[in-house]
């Protein structure tokens, strides 16, 4: 079934009386729907003083790589209308960890700031409600595989009739054109076609290439880079239509974002390096090739864990720092003309590597910390979650937040990492958790126009949730 027209199904009513009609429809049918909020007991944070605030964003994506996007865009004061099939919602809602109400704990951070409403794009009453939403917005953030959008009438060439400055921000895995447009876009995939797992992992002794499997991180990073790469055209791609505006133009862009491109932007100068000499760079376990030092080294094990070794990283391979760091481990043999500048070191980098671990080794981290931050050497200790949550660099500057999820002192909080960088004279702390399934649909379509019937019906016929 169709919408009969937008005359009749989306007439919109802009009067006060009518607005409280909807207003209280939506309050009745959303009595006992939860909403997270950053405290229990005070209202959302206002955006108003954020450099997106006003932009209105249409989320059709799932999963990490467009909603990153769309977390980061509304974390600066965007509008973000995230939709979500119903019943299911992102299946990210149920990934990994699963909170005391079955809903993943990332989801509510990677969703935080967003509205939910629950519409099925596989109904043509579904697709005509996105649209009418896409007509008033400022940008879409999709990742569907390419053409998704234009099979359901949703794509560029649609949709710029009605809304010519409308920004298509697209994530897909190898791009919207080429011959691999249609592959589907898995991030560990696309990192590995980018090379960028051909560089980690342990080098084989004889060829410096890959030797066994790669190393990954336990992370979906291609999805998180890609997410930057389309916030970061999200962003331009508004700025260029403020100077169209500013010249009586009109004209919305595609920000075309590929992952696979991505992590290739990622790749410093590996193919110039290839180009121009012929190298092929392969992986170099914990350090990096053709900087000395900079690795990984062990320290004596924690009483806590004795069985666990213990590990820090030392960066010292600017000239003074590596001359300072010599001096701090007793190895004052290992400076002069020889090891001056980083290519006499990398000549000798087995040599360095050697006598910096046999130092550390006999060491427990504390005296190692202790020492070669009095050098001014720069030293950090390999950690995992629970010391960054505890540290106390990361408190003094807020970098993890508790976000409270639910409302009235009946829910709880999640710990989140704040959303950088940070913007002086901006209040960027989160305003809310990861929305509920749904909502937000009763207050979005109601902001259209439906009337609490058209709302209901909608709802009985599955076209909402």
């Amino acid at each position: 079934m169709t919408l009969p027209s937008w005359s009749s199904a989306f007439k919109v009513t802009r009067t006060s009386s009518s607005r409280r009609v909807i207003s209280r429809g939506i309050a009745r049918q959303h009595s006992t729907r939860r909403m997270s909020t950053v405290t229990a007991d005070a209202p959302p944070t206002p955006s108003g003083n954020l450099p997106l605030s006003g932009v209105r964003v249409l989320e059709l994506g799932q999963l990490i790589a467009g909603p990153f996007c769309g977390q980061l865009l509304g974390h600066f004061g965007a509008d973000v209308i995230k939709v979500e099939p119903p019943s299911t919602g992102d299946p990210l809602r149920v990934w990994r960890e699963l909170d005391i109400d079955g809903t993943s704990p990332w989801f509510r951070s990677l969703a935080r700031n967003k509205k939910s409403i629950a519409i099925d794009l596989r109904k043509q009453e579904g697709r005509e409600i996105v649209k009418r939403l896409a007509v008033s917005s400022d940008v879409i953030i999709e990742n569907f595989k390419p053409g998704t959008l234009e099979k359901w009438g949703l794509g560029p060439q649609e949709l710029h009739k009605e809304n010519p400055s409308l920004i298509f921000t697209r994530v897909s895995g190898y791009g919207q054109t080429g011959p691999w447009a249609s592959r589907p876009g898995y991030a560990s995939v696309c990192e590995a076609e980018s090379g960028f797992r051909f560089i980690n992992g342990q080098p084989d002794p004889n060829t410096g290439l890959l030797s066994g499997p790669p190393i990954r991180p336990n992370i979906s990073l291609g999805d998180s880079v890609a997410g930057l790469h389309a916030a970061f055209g999200t962003v331009l791609a508004l700025l260029s239509k403020q100077k169209k505006a500013s010249r009586g133009e009109q004209g919305g862009e595609t920000v075309d974002v590929s992952i696979m491109e991505s992590m290739l932007n990622l790749m410093e100068g590996i193919i110039p390096e290839y180009d121009r000499k012929g190298k092929v760079r392969g992986p170099s376990g914990s350090s990096v090739t053709g900087i000395v030092p900079t690795n990984a080294y062990p320290c004596l094990p924690l009483p806590s864990t004795p069985t666990s070794p213990t590990y820090i990283i030392i960066g010292a391979n600017g000239d003074t720092l590596y001359a300072r760091l010599m001096h701090a481990i007793g190895r004052e043999d290992l400076i002069g003309a020889s090891y001056a500048q980083n290519h006499h070191r990398v000549a000798r980098q087995g040599e360095i590597e050697e006598a910096i671990s046999a130092w550390t080794s006999q060491r427990q981290v504390e005296e190692v910390l202790t020492i070669l931050e009095g050098a001014g050497v720069p030293v950090g200790r390999v950690v995992g979650v629970k010391e960054i949550v505890e540290g106390e660099q990361v408190k003094a500057r807020g970098a993890v937040e508790d976000v409270e999820v639910g409302k009235d002192g009946e829910g709880w909080k999640v710990k989140m990492p704040r959303v950088f960088p940070v913007l002086e004279g901006c209040d960027t702390k989160t305003r809310w958790a990861g929305p509920d399934l749904g909502a937000h649909t009763d207050e979005i379509l109601g902001e259209l126009g439906l009337s609490v019937e058209s709302i209901i019906r909608l709802r009985e016929e599955g076209v909402i949730g």
